[in-house]
Protein backbone atom coordinates (compact mmCIF):
# COMPACT_ATOMS: atom_id res chain seq x y z
CA UNK A 1 0.00 0.00 0.00
CA UNK A 2 1.21 3.43 -0.82
CA UNK A 3 2.18 5.44 2.39
CA UNK A 4 -0.28 8.21 1.43
CA UNK A 5 -2.88 5.86 1.14
CA UNK A 6 -2.08 4.30 4.82
CA UNK A 7 -1.94 7.76 6.02
CA UNK A 8 -5.02 9.26 4.99
CA UNK A 9 -6.84 5.96 6.25
CA UNK A 10 -4.81 6.52 9.55
CA UNK A 11 -5.38 9.80 10.18
CA UNK A 12 -9.41 9.40 9.14
CA UNK A 13 -9.48 7.03 11.70
CA UNK A 14 -7.35 9.23 14.17
CA UNK A 15 -9.65 12.38 13.50
CA UNK A 16 -12.77 10.38 14.00
CA UNK A 17 -11.65 8.63 17.78
CA UNK A 18 -10.48 12.35 18.67
CA UNK A 19 -13.76 14.12 17.77
CA UNK A 20 -15.62 10.56 19.95
CA UNK A 21 -13.15 11.75 22.83
CA UNK A 22 -13.16 15.13 22.56
CA UNK A 23 -17.35 14.87 22.48
CA UNK A 24 -17.21 12.66 25.90
CA UNK A 25 -14.86 15.14 27.59
CA UNK A 26 -17.09 17.58 27.13
CA UNK A 27 -20.27 15.81 27.87
CA UNK A 28 -18.88 15.20 31.38
CA UNK A 29 -17.07 18.37 31.97
CA UNK A 30 -20.18 20.13 30.99
CA UNK A 31 -21.93 17.98 33.10
CA UNK A 32 -19.83 18.34 35.88
CA UNK A 33 -19.72 22.26 35.83
CA UNK A 34 -23.72 22.35 36.64
CA UNK A 35 -23.27 20.87 39.79
CA UNK A 36 -22.54 22.81 43.09
CA UNK A 37 -18.86 23.62 43.32
CA UNK A 38 -18.41 23.62 46.80
CA UNK A 39 -16.99 27.02 47.76
CA UNK A 40 -14.00 25.75 44.24
CA UNK A 41 -16.03 27.82 41.78
CA UNK A 42 -18.31 28.56 39.47
CA UNK A 43 -17.95 25.70 37.08
CA UNK A 44 -15.46 27.67 34.85
CA UNK A 45 -12.89 25.03 35.72
CA UNK A 46 -14.56 22.40 34.54
CA UNK A 47 -15.19 23.84 31.20
CA UNK A 48 -11.84 24.56 30.94
CA UNK A 49 -10.67 20.84 31.64
CA UNK A 50 -11.04 19.92 28.06
CA UNK A 51 -9.11 22.80 27.08
CA UNK A 52 -5.56 22.18 29.33
CA UNK A 53 -6.13 18.64 28.35
CA UNK A 54 -5.74 19.09 24.43
CA UNK A 55 -3.53 21.96 25.17
CA UNK A 56 -5.41 24.51 23.45
CA UNK A 57 -6.19 26.72 26.74
CA UNK A 58 -3.54 29.28 25.21
CA UNK A 59 -4.98 29.96 21.98
CA UNK A 60 -8.56 30.35 23.41
CA UNK A 61 -7.21 32.86 26.01
CA UNK A 62 -5.32 34.53 23.49
CA UNK A 63 -8.51 35.09 20.67
CA UNK A 64 -11.33 34.99 23.72
CA UNK A 65 -10.01 36.19 26.93
CA UNK A 66 -11.01 35.60 30.40
CA UNK A 67 -12.97 31.61 30.63
CA UNK A 68 -15.97 31.75 29.53
CA UNK A 69 -19.19 28.77 29.20
CA UNK A 70 -20.87 29.86 25.92
CA UNK A 71 -17.25 31.12 24.08
CA UNK A 72 -15.16 27.96 25.67
CA UNK A 73 -18.17 25.06 24.80
CA UNK A 74 -18.38 26.99 21.16
CA UNK A 75 -14.32 27.12 20.48
CA UNK A 76 -14.26 23.50 21.60
CA UNK A 77 -16.73 22.54 19.87
CA UNK A 78 -17.81 24.32 16.85
CA UNK A 79 -14.98 26.53 15.87
CA UNK A 80 -14.05 26.01 12.45
CA UNK A 81 -10.86 28.31 13.21
CA UNK A 82 -9.95 25.97 16.17
CA UNK A 83 -7.80 23.01 14.56
CA UNK A 84 -8.32 21.34 18.10
CA UNK A 85 -12.30 21.58 17.71
CA UNK A 86 -14.54 18.70 16.94
CA UNK A 87 -15.72 20.62 14.22
CA UNK A 88 -11.94 20.65 12.63
CA UNK A 89 -11.82 16.71 13.29
CA UNK A 90 -14.54 15.57 11.87
CA UNK A 91 -14.30 17.88 8.91
CA UNK A 92 -10.63 16.85 8.71
CA UNK A 93 -11.86 12.64 8.95
CA UNK A 94 -13.86 13.65 5.83
CA UNK A 95 -11.20 15.11 4.04
CA UNK A 96 -9.04 12.13 4.43
CA UNK A 97 -11.81 10.09 3.83
CA UNK A 98 -12.65 11.38 0.39
CA UNK A 99 -8.85 11.03 -0.69
CA UNK A 100 -9.25 6.73 -0.26
CA UNK A 101 -12.62 6.67 -0.78
CA UNK A 102 -11.56 3.90 -3.69
CA UNK A 103 -9.99 1.77 -0.44
CA UNK A 104 -13.49 2.18 1.80
CA UNK A 105 -16.78 0.46 1.51
CA UNK A 106 -19.58 2.40 -0.06
CA UNK A 107 -21.14 2.41 3.79
CA UNK A 108 -18.25 4.18 5.14
CA UNK A 109 -17.87 6.82 2.90
CA UNK A 110 -21.58 7.46 3.20
CA UNK A 111 -21.71 7.62 6.85
CA UNK A 112 -18.51 10.03 7.10
CA UNK A 113 -19.78 11.98 4.65
CA UNK A 114 -23.14 12.17 6.29
CA UNK A 115 -21.63 13.04 9.02
CA UNK A 116 -19.97 16.24 7.89
CA UNK A 117 -23.09 17.02 6.20
CA UNK A 118 -25.04 17.40 9.85
CA UNK A 119 -22.18 18.84 10.70
CA UNK A 120 -22.23 21.76 8.85
CA UNK A 121 -25.54 22.10 9.57
CA UNK A 122 -25.42 22.02 13.44
CA UNK A 123 -22.54 24.67 13.10
CA UNK A 124 -25.12 27.18 11.34
CA UNK A 125 -27.79 26.03 13.86
CA UNK A 126 -25.66 26.63 16.92
CA UNK A 127 -25.34 25.36 20.07
CA UNK A 128 -27.90 27.11 22.00
CA UNK A 129 -30.10 25.69 20.03
CA UNK A 130 -29.31 22.22 19.54
CA UNK A 131 -27.69 22.05 22.79
CA UNK A 132 -24.64 20.95 24.12
CA UNK A 133 -25.40 17.86 25.38
CA UNK A 134 -27.32 16.66 22.67
CA UNK A 135 -24.28 17.26 20.01
CA UNK A 136 -22.11 15.08 22.38
CA UNK A 137 -24.64 12.95 22.28
CA UNK A 138 -24.68 12.91 18.51
CA UNK A 139 -21.33 13.00 17.92
CA UNK A 140 -20.42 9.59 19.58
CA UNK A 141 -23.29 7.52 17.75
CA UNK A 142 -21.97 8.58 14.46
CA UNK A 143 -18.80 7.07 15.75
CA UNK A 144 -20.19 4.15 16.74
CA UNK A 145 -21.72 4.09 13.11
CA UNK A 146 -18.18 4.36 11.37
CA UNK A 147 -16.93 2.25 13.56
CA UNK A 148 -19.80 -0.38 13.21
CA UNK A 149 -19.63 0.05 9.14
CA UNK A 150 -16.18 -0.05 8.99
CA UNK A 151 -16.10 -3.52 11.43
CA UNK A 152 -19.25 -4.53 8.98
CA UNK A 153 -17.81 -4.52 5.89
CA UNK A 154 -14.01 -3.76 5.29
CA UNK A 155 -11.76 -6.86 3.86
CA UNK A 156 -9.47 -7.60 7.10
CA UNK A 157 -6.50 -6.43 4.76
CA UNK A 158 -3.81 -3.16 5.32
CA UNK A 159 -6.46 -0.71 5.01
CA UNK A 160 -8.34 -2.51 7.88
CA UNK A 161 -4.86 -2.39 9.77
CA UNK A 162 -4.07 1.48 9.25
CA UNK A 163 -7.83 2.09 10.24
CA UNK A 164 -7.32 0.36 13.36
CA UNK A 165 -4.12 1.69 14.37
CA UNK A 166 -5.47 5.01 13.89
CA UNK A 167 -8.27 4.50 16.73
CA UNK A 168 -6.25 2.75 19.00
CA UNK A 169 -3.34 5.03 19.13
CA UNK A 170 -5.83 8.19 19.48
CA UNK A 171 -7.60 6.03 21.97
CA UNK A 172 -4.85 4.87 24.20
CA UNK A 173 -3.53 8.59 24.28
CA UNK A 174 -6.84 9.95 25.57
CA UNK A 175 -7.45 6.96 28.38
CA UNK A 176 -3.95 8.37 29.57
CA UNK A 177 -4.80 11.95 29.51
CA UNK A 178 -8.37 11.92 30.81
CA UNK A 179 -7.42 9.54 34.00
CA UNK A 180 -4.02 12.22 34.70
CA UNK A 181 -6.08 15.14 34.45
CA UNK A 182 -9.02 13.36 36.89
CA UNK A 183 -6.59 12.61 39.41
CA UNK A 184 -4.27 15.82 39.42
CA UNK A 185 -7.90 17.73 39.79
CA UNK A 186 -8.74 15.26 42.72
CA UNK A 187 -5.34 16.27 44.14
CA UNK A 188 -2.03 13.94 44.19
CA UNK A 189 -2.22 13.19 47.63
CA UNK A 190 -5.72 11.10 48.23
CA UNK A 191 -6.46 9.62 51.57
CA UNK A 192 -9.13 7.23 52.18
CA UNK A 193 -11.23 9.71 54.15
CA UNK A 194 -11.03 12.06 51.31
CA UNK A 195 -12.20 9.44 48.64
CA UNK A 196 -15.58 9.18 50.49
CA UNK A 197 -16.24 12.33 50.04
CA UNK A 198 -19.12 13.32 46.97
CA UNK A 199 -17.09 15.51 45.17
CA UNK A 200 -14.50 12.24 44.81
CA UNK A 201 -17.13 9.82 43.77
CA UNK A 202 -18.37 11.97 41.02
CA UNK A 203 -15.13 13.14 39.87
CA UNK A 204 -14.00 9.23 39.32
CA UNK A 205 -17.71 8.50 37.85
CA UNK A 206 -17.86 11.15 35.78
CA UNK A 207 -14.33 9.95 34.42
CA UNK A 208 -15.72 6.04 34.22
CA UNK A 209 -18.89 7.20 32.30
CA UNK A 210 -16.60 9.40 29.61
CA UNK A 211 -15.05 6.29 29.15
CA UNK A 212 -17.68 3.97 28.70
CA UNK A 213 -16.60 2.04 31.59
CA UNK A 214 -19.02 2.69 34.68
CA UNK A 215 -20.75 -0.56 34.13
CA UNK A 216 -17.51 -3.06 33.99
CA UNK A 217 -16.34 -1.22 37.00
CA UNK A 218 -19.52 -2.00 38.79
CA UNK A 219 -19.24 -5.40 37.93
CA UNK A 220 -15.66 -6.22 38.78
CA UNK A 221 -15.74 -4.39 41.70
CA UNK A 222 -17.42 -3.51 44.72
CA UNK A 223 -18.00 -0.55 46.10
CA UNK A 224 -17.22 3.35 45.26
CA UNK A 225 -14.60 4.26 42.61
CA UNK A 226 -11.79 5.00 44.23
CA UNK A 227 -8.00 6.18 43.06
CA UNK A 228 -6.70 2.73 43.26
CA UNK A 229 -9.70 0.58 41.63
CA UNK A 230 -10.38 3.08 38.61
CA UNK A 231 -6.62 3.16 37.80
CA UNK A 232 -6.26 -0.75 37.36
CA UNK A 233 -9.56 -0.54 35.47
CA UNK A 234 -8.26 1.79 32.91
CA UNK A 235 -4.89 0.80 32.43
CA UNK A 236 -4.32 -2.88 32.85
CA UNK A 237 -7.74 -4.60 32.59
CA UNK A 238 -7.57 -5.84 29.30
CA UNK A 239 -11.47 -6.77 28.99
CA UNK A 240 -12.32 -3.01 29.44
CA UNK A 241 -13.01 -1.78 25.46
CA UNK A 242 -10.79 1.86 26.39
CA UNK A 243 -8.10 0.77 28.74
CA UNK A 244 -4.83 1.06 27.88
CA UNK A 245 -4.08 -2.86 27.79
CA UNK A 246 -6.74 -3.42 25.54
CA UNK A 247 -5.06 -0.98 23.47
CA UNK A 248 -1.63 -1.58 23.49
CA UNK A 249 -2.88 -5.20 22.93
CA UNK A 250 -4.68 -4.37 19.46
CA UNK A 251 -1.86 -1.64 18.53
CA UNK A 252 0.21 -4.88 19.00
CA UNK A 253 -2.50 -7.34 17.24
CA UNK A 254 -2.39 -5.10 13.76
CA UNK A 255 1.56 -3.95 13.73
CA UNK A 256 2.55 -7.42 14.00
CA UNK A 257 0.10 -8.52 10.51
CA UNK A 258 1.56 -5.38 8.84
CA UNK A 259 4.00 -6.98 5.97
CA UNK A 260 7.90 -6.03 5.15
CA UNK A 261 10.71 -5.18 7.14
CA UNK A 262 10.16 -1.34 7.33
CA UNK A 263 7.74 -1.64 10.38
CA UNK A 264 9.78 -3.80 12.71
CA UNK A 265 10.75 -0.40 14.86
CA UNK A 266 7.35 0.03 15.24
CA UNK A 267 6.37 -3.69 15.80
CA UNK A 268 9.39 -4.18 18.44
CA UNK A 269 8.25 -0.82 20.54
CA UNK A 270 4.39 -1.93 20.34
CA UNK A 271 5.25 -5.55 21.64
CA UNK A 272 7.30 -4.04 24.13
CA UNK A 273 4.76 -2.17 26.17
CA UNK A 274 2.14 -4.58 25.40
CA UNK A 275 4.70 -6.44 27.54
CA UNK A 276 5.07 -3.96 29.96
CA UNK A 277 1.66 -3.82 30.63
CA UNK A 278 0.80 -7.70 30.42
CA UNK A 279 3.36 -7.95 33.64
CA UNK A 280 2.60 -4.81 35.39
CA UNK A 281 0.32 -4.76 38.56
CA UNK A 282 -1.34 -1.80 39.99
CA UNK A 283 0.76 -1.56 43.43
CA UNK A 284 4.04 -0.89 40.37
CA UNK A 285 1.99 1.80 39.10
CA UNK A 286 0.66 3.41 42.31
CA UNK A 287 4.31 2.66 44.01
CA UNK A 288 6.34 4.89 40.91
CA UNK A 289 3.45 7.69 41.67
CA UNK A 290 0.03 7.58 39.28
CA UNK A 291 1.30 10.57 37.80
CA UNK A 292 4.64 10.43 37.08
CA UNK A 293 3.60 6.74 35.54
CA UNK A 294 1.17 8.56 33.46
CA UNK A 295 3.12 11.01 32.66
CA UNK A 296 5.68 8.46 31.31
CA UNK A 297 3.54 5.76 29.45
CA UNK A 298 2.47 9.61 27.47
CA UNK A 299 5.38 10.23 26.09
CA UNK A 300 5.67 6.55 25.00
CA UNK A 301 2.30 6.18 23.42
CA UNK A 302 3.46 9.52 21.39
CA UNK A 303 6.77 7.79 20.51
CA UNK A 304 4.97 4.65 19.27
CA UNK A 305 2.82 7.12 17.08
CA UNK A 306 5.88 8.53 15.86
CA UNK A 307 7.48 5.48 14.90
CA UNK A 308 3.66 4.52 12.90
CA UNK A 309 4.48 7.34 10.89
CA UNK A 310 8.07 7.01 10.29
CA UNK A 311 8.06 3.08 9.52
CA UNK A 312 4.87 3.68 7.24
CA UNK A 313 3.45 7.10 6.51
CA UNK A 314 6.04 9.10 5.44
CA UNK A 315 5.92 9.65 1.97
CA UNK A 316 9.74 8.89 -0.06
Amino acid sequence: MLSRTASDLYWMSRYLERAENLARMLDVSYSLSLMPQDGRGDGLDELAMPLLITGTLDDYLERHGPLHGERMLHFFALDASNPGSIYCCLQAARSNAHAVRGRITADMWENINATWLEMRGIAEQGLGRYGISRFCEWVKERSHLFRGATFGTIMRGEAYRFIRLGTFIERADNTLRLLDARYEMLGEEIDELEERTARSYYQWSALLRALSSFEAFAEIYRGSPRTRKVAELLLLRPEVPRSLRACMEELNLMLAGLPGENGRPAQRLAAELDARLRYTSIDEVLDEGLHAWLTDFILLVRQLGNTIHTSYLEVA
